[in-house]
């Protein structure tokens, strides 16, 4: 038993089951015992392999789109350049080494680092020596006014979900608690849920049909698009989802690059859920932002020049590198790999034509 999941089984004897949102923070960010707290998970000695670790290819084109965005606002004496879960700090580190190719924008940007890992920060730090002297924060809210390019590859779908089932008498809320040999179980909530929250249709649903609803997913994009309609700016999601809210269940956890069960060895996997791209451009555009795309990564990849940037990275390599570089561009584009799951958005206020969409 993990310390996590003897905490989580005295927590609920105590105040009965809780939700699955609630379960997802404690596995994930408990002080002590969570998941992104405590380890490194990234890379192939970790759980999961995100694209800025495929290639460096990724974060160049990140960085090429950072400067049209840059160019877009009108070049500004001083832009706030953050990152949302910045991993190890590869995705900042190749943005950075691609946005050379305008040094205005280089002395312009001033790194800012969203991460609440200590030993994440340690390796950011390292990663980005002589690239940048980052500023970091546990929080969004705490980013300085002024003029933002946000980048967040892989972060909203690590935000907490609530789940909700349809039953036979309606909807009910998806809780975790125990069952009868004390181990963590999943159940339902004797409560039912305002029906707005769920997506349309959800009273023609059927019996089984689950929603899964991000608050702090659309709070979060809100907060942003909120913050670029008061000083100018775009951010750019990148993340595994879908275009349409719908139904289904799509919670899942990964430990040592399989899945794994979400309830078993709590803090010791990764839990994720794919991200309601429709709720996010919903709830940016409350704000008064613009909302370009969500395309799929493939497409926005290639339109922003993958294939093009593999030519010229593959030029005059010998056979066996060629191949990985060739390797590299099918798994992050490829339909079959990450470039039809993966989606790609941006908000942005004023409203911008941007590369990629």
């Amino acid at each position: 038993m993990t310390g996590l999941e003897d905490k989580l089984r005295r927590l609920i004897a105590a105040v009965g089951p809780i939700s699955v949102a609630d379960y997802m923070s404690l596995v994930l960010s408990d002080p002590e015992h969570g998941y992104y707290t405590t380890r490194t998970a990234i890379g192939l000695e970790g759980d999961f392999i995100t694209a800025p670790e495929i290639s460096q290819m990724f974060g160049e084109l990140i960085g090429i789109w950072c400067v049209a965005a840059y160019e877009a606002l009108g070049r500004p004496r001083q832009v706030t350049l953050a990152e949302l879960g910045p991993g190890r700090g590869t995705l900042m580190a190749d943005l950075l080494r691609a946005g050379r190719v305008d040094p205005g924008f280089i002395r312009a940007a001033e790194v800012h680092l969203v991460e609440i890992s200590p030993e994440l920060r340690r390796r950011q730090a390292n990663c980005l020596s002589g690239l940048a002297s980052p500023v970091w924060h546990d929080r969004i809210d705490d980013l300085p006014d002024g003029p933002l390019i946000v980048v967040a590859n892989e972060f909203f779908d690590a935000l907490p979900i609530r789940q909700f089932v349809r039953g036979q008498r309606g909807w009910r809320e998806r809780v975790v608690g125990l069952d009868d040999q004390d181990n963590l179980a999943f159940g339902i909530g004797a409560a039912a849920p305002d029906l707005a929250l769920l997506p349309l249709g959800a009273s023609e649903a059927p019996v089984g049909a689950v929603a899964e609803i991000n608050r702090p997913a659309e709070a979060i994009i809100a907060s942003l698009a909120h913050r670029l309609v008061q000083f100018g700016g775009a951010a750019l999601v990148l993340d595994y989802g879908h275009v349409k809210s719908g139904f289904g269940e799509t919670l899942q956890a990964v430990r040592a690059h399989h899945y794994a069960d979400p309830l078993s060895e709590p803090g010791e996997c990764d839990l994720t859920a794919h991200v309601d791209f429709d709720r996010l451009a919903r709830a940016a555009g409350t704000e008064g932002a613009s909302v370009l795309g969500p395309v799929t990564q493939g497409n926005f990849l290639l339109a922003m020049g993958l294939a093009e940037r593999a030519g010229a990275l593959g030029a005059g390599r010998n056979a066996e590198d060629q191949q990985n570089i060739v390797a590299a561009v099918d798994r992050l584009a490829g339909p079959e790999e990450m470039g039809t799951l993966f989606k790609a958005m941006a908000v942005t206020h004023p409203p911008m034509e941007l590369p990629g969409f």
